[in-house]
């Protein structure tokens, strides 16, 4: 049995009566079966003499790039405190009456020593930021390499571009205590809903997700508690998971919440 256990190795048909396709093969946490059984061992081919670069480019080696973005994320954040995220539209415009209020949020916020945490780009997240600088507060920018996105917002006093959005969005969810979310596009869809999904399936402890602006995200909640939910197709939300609001005190209110417990 214990030949079994090794990370690399020839076909064992230790269970051939209870496997249709024959002898199995294990290489680490990978099983192969029938034709799917390869050629040549890991360490054959690591060994083996290639007269291309093209094993640059392949998923195992990209595995080390997305290693090394934990790595920097982890090392860059380990030590911001008590945080909350912030998530909106990177098209929000200076004159709208939202830019105004995730601003005012921003710097509340740092006011009581939480850092601020965006997505790094301009709109919501830009004035977020402003808002915390301005406090004198820890704000962060998560930024995302994108072909035509300008960088950083010039706002952020600490700051990290990541090229994979998984990585970026663990580093939302570790190291933040609740979330603030404005009107946004997809991104800031896939934000809120990430969270969420974490939260009803168990995978981390339940926290605030404050939504501000009930005539922009009502539709939205309406369809899930009428549609989703009453089909059957997903469970009751926690009555206290998700508050949809207008009221700026009422969002820091929450989002601290989160952060004190």
């Amino acid at each position: 049995m214990d030949d079994e256990k090794n990370t690399d190795q020839a076909p064992v048909d230790v269970h051939a009566d209870d496997v249709p396709l024959g002898m199995t093969y294990h290489q680490g946490p990978v099983i192969y079966r029938g034709h799917m059984i390869p050629e040549e061992t890991t360490t054959g081919s690591l060994l083996a003499v290639h007269d291309d670069t093209d094993w640059l480019h392949a998923d195992p080696w990209r595995v080390m790039r997305i290693q090394a973005e934990f790595v920097d994320g982890f090392g860059a954040l380990a030590e911001i405190g008590p945080a909350v995220a912030v998530f909106g539209s990177a098209r929000t415009t200076c004159s709208d009456p939202m830019y105004a209020v995730a601003k005012n949020v921003g710097h509340r916020l740092a006011k009581e020593d939480v850092t601020v945490i965006t997505g790094g780009g301009p709109g919501i997240m830009e004035a977020a930021n402003w808002g915390a600088s301005t406090a004198g507060g820890a704000s962060v920018g998560l930024g995302i390499e994108l072909p035509f996105e300008e960088g950083l917002n010039r706002y952020v006093n600490l700051g990290m571009t990541f090229r994979y959005f998984f990585v970026r969005k663990t580093m939302f969810v570790k190291y933040s205590s609740s979330a603030v979310i404005f009107p946004g596009g997809f991104g800031t869809l896939d934000e809120t809903f990430e969270l969420i999904t974490l939260m009803q399936t168990q995978k981390i402890t339940p926290r605030p997700v404050v939504m501000v602006g009930t005539s922009y995200w009502g539709g939205l909640l309406d369809w899930i508690q009428g549609t989703m939910i009453s089909s059957g197709a997903a469970s009751q939300l926690d009555s206290g998971l998700v508050t949809v609001t207008d009221d700026e005190d009422e969002a820091v209110r929450i989002a601290l919440r989160g952060v004190r417990g």
